[in-house]
């Protein structure tokens, strides 16, 4: 074998094993949650809200470990932080399950969220540091599709794991495993680079800060408030309208899933098609989404907004990613990529707040489909936030090139 093969054949194990880590990721948190109902009947005692902080605490710790992740690169190396994140996820999501005391639960669940803290940016910053500006989108496309397709999985397992006993679907973080083998064997130990340096094509300086990354880290957060109203609302709001049985809701939910994974691997050609209007493409699909919930239901309505919901989400989180990734060069797994999984994480910790706060105004009480009316509101303010910063992002590579195009 000549060593262009060997070479390629090392990328190859190195994207396997990065990939892995996306598997286990956006999800992280609500992989148990169909087991919810059966855990609270065993914790029948204890207040409810210590019940829902078992799905809720991850994210929380997530956006903690997020903001300290930049000290962590200047101390250990990528395996050694890829382990120490997985063994913690693996470990604490198992023994979740092993416990009958609920303070325990929660402290393992905080090491499950301290675990894909570690891991969330390292998922995709470590795309853009081992692959070329030309396989980097379409890696990152698939990083969002094996994101939807760890969160499908997880649920399945989880679900059918709690038939059985809600210690056991626990254990749906054995496939953190699979991550520990493939990271222990492929994944090189470098030294994850911690800012740009000038002239080295890292698209920054060591003077940048994260108000340049603004524009990214605000569309992560919009994003994500406007996608998981879906899935913290939806069976609620489906079986309300009664015209879609019940036994249905869940299959319409991971067919979701499955579309958000198809826009995952169809993110770069979309890209390729719409070019500058790619930035309205995830905002716009949302809102058309939210409206066929509200305003039409039924069968069609809910599937095709259903449709549109999720491939908006699977299409939406590359594009974002991936933008953040350019602008911060080789060192975005160190710089952007933690605040944008910090927005990501808070946004999902922040939904069932806002729609209870919503829910509690006098004036919009009796209001059919809320939740739906409130992701239509987050919707246009994602679709105009896209439409402003993204603008100026192309305005400002445009005037790069002219800039450049005069050097020459």
């Amino acid at each position: 074998m000549n060593e262009n093969n060997i070479k390629k054949n090392n990328m190859k194990a190195i994207a396997a094993s990065i990939l892995s880590l996306s598997l286990l990721t956006v999800m992280a948190g609500a992989a148990v949650a169909p087991a919810l109902g059966v855990i609270e009947n065993h914790f029948a005692g204890e207040n409810k809200l210590l019940i829902q902080m078992i799905i809720s605490t991850p994210a929380i710790f997530i956006v903690l470990t997020n903001l300290i992740f930049p000290a962590l690169c200047k101390h250990m190396k990528i395996k050694t932080m890829v382990m120490t994140g997985l063994i913690l996820y693996t470990a604490g999501g198992c023994a979740a399950g092993t416990f009958d005391n609920i303070w325990a639960v929660l402290s393992m669940r905080a090491l499950v969220g301290v675990g894909v803290g570690i891991i969330m940016p390292l998922s995709t910053g470590l795309l853009t540091l081992y692959f070329p500006k030309d396989a980097h989108e379409k890696m990152m496309g698939y990083s969002s599709a094996m994101n939807q397709m760890g969160g499908v999985t997880a649920t399945v397992i989880s679900g059918i794991l709690a038939q059985f006993s809600w210690r056991a679907s626990f254990l749906v973080y054995l496939m953190g495993l699979i991550s520990i083998v493939l990271c222990l064997i492929c994944l090189p130990n470098d030294k994850l680079i911690t800012a740009g340096r000038p002239g080295k094509n890292t698209g920054r300086n060591k003077n940048s800060t994260a108000k340049e990354f603004l524009p990214y880290i605000v569309a992560m957060f919009l994003l994500m408030i406007t996608f998981f109203i879906y899935p913290s609302n939806f069976a609620i709001e489906t079986s309300a309208d009664g015209v879609i049985a019940p036994k249905f809701i869940t299959f319409i939910m991971a067919g979701m899933d499955l579309t958000a994974f198809a826009g995952g691997l169809m993110f770069v050609t979309i890209k390729a098609k719409l070019r500058s209007r790619t930035a309205l493409f995830a905002p716009s699909l949302f809102l058309a989404g939210y409206i066929l919930l509200t305003f039409v239901g039924g069968w069609a309505g809910t599937l095709i907004g259903s449709v549109f919901i999720g491939f908006a989400n699977g299409a939406g989180i590359p594009f974002i990613i991936s933008e953040g990734s350019k602008k911060a060069g080789r060192a975005a797994a160190a710089t952007v990529l933690p605040l944008i999984s910090a927005a990501l994480y808070l946004a999902q910790f922040l939904v069932p707040i806002l729609i209870s706060a919503v829910s509690s105004i006098s004036v919009l009480s009796g209001v059919t489909h809320l939740p739906y009316m409130t992701a239509i509101v987050t919707s246009a303010l994602f679709l105009t936030w896209s439409a402003l910063s993204f603008r100026d992002r192309a305005s400002e590579k445009t005037q790069l090139k002219k800039e450049e195009h005069r050097a020459a």
